[in-house]
């Protein structure tokens, strides 16, 4: 009966925890990058973003998610913040200085957030720059 209660409470203690980083990553600004598929589809990535100098980036935490491999496909996306779209180019940039740079932003608005999704998710983000679509609104 001991070892059913543990089991059970460290069970639940997860499901805590789980909840607990969810609600607390949504708590803070989340965008939406629309990208598209091969097949023209659109489909929408909710994500944290910060800003440097005017330009919006944005992180990915393994390159094999799909919203990556699509705009590794086809860069040009929609970033739709605040309820604005904002058509972008997207591109990566791995270099350490960038690391760098966009981590200490990441950390500096997310806070311990950030952290914790690192500790779980994240192994050497890459950093992706949404420049704007000129001539666009």
């Amino acid at each position: 009966m001991r070892v059913r209660r543990i089991v059970l409470a460290t069970c639940l203690l997860l499901v805590l925890v789980a909840v607990g980083t969810y609600l607390a990553g949504e708590r803070v600004e989340v965008a939406v990058l629309r990208t598209v598929d091969g097949d023209g589809r659109p489909h929408d990535t909710k994500l944290w973003i910060v800003d440097r100098d005017g330009v919006s980036w944005v992180r990915v935490a393994n390159p094999r998610r799909q919203w990556f491999q699509r705009l590794s496909a086809n860069p040009r996306a929609e970033l739709v913040r605040n309820g604005a779209l904002q058509p972008v180019d997207a591109r990566p940039d791995d270099t350490p200085e960038a690391r760098a740079l966009i981590d200490r932003l990441f950390r500096e608005k997310y806070g311990a957030v950030d952290w914790w999704y690192g500790v779980l998710l994240r192994r050497d983000a890459i950093p992706v720059r949404l420049d704007p679509v000129v001539g666009s609104p």
